[in-house]
């Protein structure tokens, strides 16, 4: 196993050499191969990387909402450290419809989920799909989480939250519709928020308004915040760190502003050269060749080595472990091997 980020009072989460493969018929897709991570507190983590690399299945997997079957956690740790006590839980023993789960999703740990169309119940309205979640979580009355859920509307600076409480999914645009499940993940003041590409599909401007907002609520009530996205600009806007992830590991971690400007692993600066960059005049983007290999593929070297343009003779035999480079900086790679 690699070395892991030494756990500190400041640590929050904490994933430990995790694994999430789904087990098909002719082949084992490994989602997640082996992830180790943390997620200090009331700090803001961004995950980034290309479609396919195992983002959205790790987010599912601190929450435990992978199916199963096909999928499973079948090694390492999830060690969630308590906001109020000193009591560590590793998520990933535990049951995922067991009622300590069903405690902590939600009520410790909440999720945005990739598009809230999708996540949103046609059925019911906007006040009592919130309201639904704080009765679970905060022992409440229909009608006391009804102004809970009114209350956290009213935070989220959605129009006429009085009215929006009473509309369902349908009616509200995408923006709005995205605003309520940030409302709806923060109604019970959770510990960590999970943001899973927060604002795919978003204008512009709406986007920039969604940003400001999580990091409004941020401060307001102390939440670690989870980004996972595409777009490098809202990383360097919202994370105090960054893991770049690529085939199921993570290749780079580092704080923002490090990570920026002095990237070390290849694939980190195919990422960054590969978007453009306001007021850079005659820049030339650098797309990274070829395609993200299929997580069923097994490679006995560095996955990015068919694509890396530093690719050595042992990039192609051996896998290089995540190890710290410079003070806070850890790269996975051979060409640092004696850094």
């Amino acid at each position: 196993m690699p070395p892991l980020p030494t756990t500190s009072n400041d640590t929050i989460l904490e994933v430990k050499d995790l694994k999430t493969y789904f087990f098909l018929e002719k082949s084992t897709v490994r989602s997640v191969d082996g992830v180790n991570l943390s997620l200090g507190r009331k700090k803001t983590l961004g995950l980034v990387g290309e479609s396919g690399c195992g983002k959205s299945v790790l987010s599912m997997s601190i929450m435990r909402l992978i199916p199963s079957p096909p999928g499973k956690i079948v090694d390492g740790q999830i060690n969630l450290y308590r906001r109020d006590s000193s009591e560590v839980v590793d998520i990933a023993q535990l049951d995922p419809r067991g009622a300590e789960m069903r405690r902590i999703r939600g009520g410790e740990i909440a999720i945005v989920f990739q598009e809230p169309m999708m996540s949103l119940n046609p059925l019911y309205t906007i006040g009592n799909q919130i309201a639904e979640v704080v009765e679970l979580h905060q022992k409440l009355s229909h009608k006391d989480a009804l102004d809970r859920a009114l209350e956290m509307l009213t935070k989220v600076q959605i129009s006429a939250p009085k009215q929006r409480l009473h509309e369902y999914p349908h009616q509200l645009s995408g923006g709005m519709r995205q605003r309520v499940m940030i409302a709806l993940a923060l109604s019970c003041n959770p510990s960590i928020l999970i943001a899973d590409e927060p604002t795919t599909a978003l204008d512009v401007t709406v986007q920039s308004q969604i940003l400001d907002l999580m990091n409004e609520l941020q401060e307001d009530v102390g939440a670690s915040i989870i980004i996972i996205t595409h777009n490098l600009g809202v990383v360097s806007q919202m994370a105090d760190q960054v893991a770049v992830m690529y085939l199921g590991k993570i290749v780079e971690f580092a704080e923002t502003r490090e990570l920026y400007h002095e990237p070390l692993h290849p694939y980190t600066k195919g990422l960054l050269n590969s978007v453009p960059v306001l007021g850079r005049k005659h820049q030339q983007l650098e797309p990274i060749k070829g395609m993200v290999p299929l997580p069923t593929e097994i490679i006995p070297g560095c996955a990015f080595a068919p694509r890396c343009p530093h690719a050595m003779k042992i990039c192609h035999e051996k896998q290089p472990v995540l190890r710290e480079v410079r003070p806070g900086h850890q790269t996975a790679c051979w060409l640092y091997e004696d850094a």
